[in-house]
């Protein structure tokens, strides 16, 4: 609100055609650190003197020891080292009478040329439009109001174009969406400029069939393998905007666990349009995505560049009958595994079997309904309790 109500008064200010009082220099822009001294004369019918007034700065009221009287209706006030303008309409600047009546005011523009714009890229989406973005400088701060203009022509004719669409991709792009030559080389260059000076990016060169990137996979179906415990299927469509052009692709496949935020991706997919994913977890919901990167469009050398990820689309892989981890031990490894089942069975028996002392086979089969019940309760949660036989 403050911000709005100080543009009002500077705004005030400019337009008024008379002024009781005239500050000068009006409405100077200056480089950061810079120092001013500005004057402020109060029209002589005004019975004001220039003891009676006093000046504030973006609504704050400055020291008294700033100040010096030049004459009977004139004061001053010196302004050292100044920083950067708090807001791009200026900082204000006002001469005040004693009573608190602003008498006149200046917009102060303190701030920094333009740095050169740099890494300009660009994209066209299905071979329709162009996209580019740039970065504003190694800074991009100049604290004043800073217009980017891009522009483009064909290389080796034509006249220079102007972007019309802007910050359709972020601050600093542009789209330009129709009338674009095919297998022509284009420059494109940014152009900078603000109340302390103008700059120029250096030129790139294009052709527009080199930045193809193209809708994202349609129609992704992702299903199950049979009773593979481990896998799932994923099919997709080819780009529609494309298929009627010759070009190739290169797809990526990214897939996660419902409960996680962390991707894997699949780089050695190729130009084929399905895929299976080994490896995955039983009884598990995955979100599965695919993207595409068209490439060699009319026989273009360069790579294309990847288009968006596809919507996430879930399936789960079936759950395992089996025991994670429980393996039919080999005849050479049966005696060890006897040894070892016995050991924990005669450990059970000192805290379930309360001071029996005959064994039976009913109570070796509780033992072993426990241990699977433990198996699973470590291993895979969620699992049906299997019957017991007591």
């Amino acid at each position: 609100m403050l911000t709005l109500a100080l543009l009002w008064i500077c705004m005030l200010i400019v337009n008024c055609s008379t002024h009781p009082a005239v500050i000068t220099p009006q409405d100077p822009t200056l480089m950061i650190g810079s120092s001013l001294t500005a004057s402020c004369l109060v029209e002589s019918d005004l019975n004001l003197k220039a003891e009676d007034l006093f000046w504030t700065l973006n609504g704050r009221r400055l020291s008294a020891e700033l100040y010096k009287i030049l004459n009977s209706t004139a004061l001053s006030v010196a302004l050292n080292n100044l920083n950067g303008s708090k807001q791009q309409s200026g900082d204000n600047l006002v001469c005040h009478s004693k009573d608190g009546r602003i008498l006149a005011g200046s917009c102060l523009y303190v701030g920094l040329p333009p740095e050169k714009p740099t890494n300009i890229t660009c994209w066209s989406k299905n071979m329709k439009d162009l996209t580019c973005k740039w970065a504003p400088g190694s800074e991009g701060e100049t604290y004043l109001h800073t217009n980017y203009t891009l522009k483009y022509k064909l290389r080796w004719y034509g006249r220079d174009n102007t972007c019309q669409e802007y910050h359709t991709m972020g601050q600093y792009s542009c789209h330009i969406p129709k009338d674009l030559a095919l297998f022509t080389p284009y420059e494109i260059w940014v152009e900078a400029s603000n109340r302390l000076g103008s700059t120029t990016s250096d030129i790139i060169t294009l052709d527009i069939l080199d930045v193809v990137t193209t809708d994202a996979p349609s129609d992704v179906h992702v299903s199950r393998v049979g009773d593979l415990e481990d896998q799932l299927s994923v099919r997709w469509s080819s780009p529609p905007a494309l298929k009627d052009f010759l070009f190739q692709a290169k797809y990526q496949i990214r897939y996660r666990v419902e409960d996680s935020m962390e991707w894997k991706v699949v780089d050695d997919v190729g130009n084929q349009t399905s895929c299976r994913l080994a490896g995955l977890k039983p009884g598990t919901v995955y979100f599965v995505q695919v993207r595409c990167n068209p490439f060699g469009i009319y026989g273009s050398k360069k790579a294309g560049i990847w288009s968006d990820w596809s919507n996430p689309t879930a399936a789960s892989t079936p759950r395992s009958e089996r025991l994670t981890g429980v393996c039919d031990p080999k005849s050479g490894e049966q005696n060890s595994t006897l040894r070892r089942e016995l050991k924990q069975f005669f450990g059970w028996v000192k805290k379930h079997a309360y001071g029996c002392s005959n064994l039976s086979i009913k109570l070796y089969d509780q033992w072993r309904v426990w241990l699977q019940k433990s198996h699973k309760t470590r291993n895979q949660p969620g699992r049906r309790t299997q019957r017991k036989r007591i």
